[in-house]
């Protein structure tokens, strides 16, 4: 029997709520539909209070410090006060300091348009940078196939990090030095190549900024620019959800989506980096057939018709069980039964595989 989850009642800038007990602040006010702004918290990540722009005071406390609303439990009677000149100022103060240190080439980077930090600083009226002194020069590594990464970029939320420790459990990313010099690091400080990075693709699907990118992806369009379509991965039975991004017909980047039930917004290399063979300008999109020693253009009836002649004259010559089915997971399951079925049905052998299988 489920357990039963107790409610209790919280005030948010005056108007009462029902909130699951041992929820945080941010959580209950999400549920509320009071938007408190947050760039280090994610609904699949533990709460660590790292970007402190979620700041919120309590009535009745207005001479103690603000509280990060992501690492807050709501209490009985709670009243929460999201809104105030006090802690409006001191968001305002936060993404100030990010800013300081974060590149202003919202022009040209590729999460324009869907970068958190963006779309706060606009709201909140933060026009540049407003403090002078050191800032963080590093060289863009792009050292590996599918992932650039941009650490002048980075805000230090940790989420990329906590998304390879918690979900993932790869522990290949995290963060090295401390204070200003603080900056994500793979194990050791390698490039990624060298570690045991399985390329999943998760710390870019959680990184609010544009830290963290897909290279394939690059110069082809940003999210607000591409048509989103909700699909399954075809590359093996589990079914994960996945959302591709289409620009003029064509699959520009994978994306995931944190509300699916399978995978919760989870990938691996293959569904996140590996439907590039849908536009791929060596895939087939006619049959061929080899006739002598080449394989030649054909219609789709020649090559029916040249199968069906050599797989009976196999056959006869040297029985079903000489013939073997490779199938792929790139086709759909239905497609995949058929040929199952036509193996053994059909033809009357069991050697069928799938490539997915190994």
């Amino acid at each position: 029997m489920p357990k039963r989850i107790r409610k209790i009642t919280i005030a948010i800038d005056g108007v009462e709520f029902k909130a699951n007990k041992g929820s945080t602040i941010l959580e209950a006010a999400g549920k509320a539909g009071v938007e408190i702004p947050h760039l280090c918290a994610h609904p699949h990540l533990k709460p660590t209070g790292a970007c402190r722009l979620c700041l919120i005071e309590l009535e009745g406390e207005g001479s103690r410090p603000l509280i990060a609303a992501c690492t807050r439990p709501v209490e009985q009677g709670m009243k929460i006060i999201t809104g105030s000149e006090r802690v409006m100022n001191a968001r305002r103060t936060v993404l100030r300091l990010l800013v300081s240190d974060h590149p202003l080439d919202c022009l040209t980077c590729e999460q324009s348009g869907s970068c958190a930090l963006q779309n706060y600083a606009y709201e909140y009226g933060i026009t540049g940078s407003e403090y002078g002194g050191r800032r963080q020069r590093h060289e863009v590594d792009d050292d590996n196939p599918f992932i650039t990464r941009d650490f002048e970029k980075c805000i230090k939320c940790y989420r990329c990090a906590q998304a390879c420790q918690e979900i993932q459990y790869c522990y290949v990313i995290d963060y090295m030095k401390r204070g200003f010099d603080t900056m994500v690091t793979s194990t050791n400080n390698q490039p990624l190549p060298q570690t045991e990075c399985v390329y999943c693709g998760r710390c870019v699907s959680v990184c609010p900024v544009g830290a963290l990118t897909e290279k394939a992806s690059v110069g082809r369009g940003r999210s607000k620019d591409l048509k989103r379509t909700m699909t399954t991965c075809p590359y093996c039975g589990v079914g994960c959800e996945l959302a591709l991004e289409v620009k003029d017909g064509k699959i520009v980047r994978v994306v995931s989506d944190e509300r699916t039930l399978v995978n919760k917004g989870s990938l691996c290399v293959k569904g996140r980096f590996g439907l590039g063979f849908v536009n791929h300008p060596d895939r087939l999109t006619y049959p061929l057939i080899r006739k002598g020693g080449k394989l030649i253009p054909a219609t789709w009836d020649e090559a029916v018709d040249t199968i069906v002649k050599r797989l009976r004259k196999t056959k006869n010559e040297h029985k079903a069980d000489s013939i073997a089915f490779l199938s792929s997971s790139k086709c759909s399951n239905e497609e995949n039964y058929l040929m199952q079925k036509f193996a053994r049905a059909g033809v009357g052998t069991n050697n069928i595989d799938n490539c997915a299988r190994l």
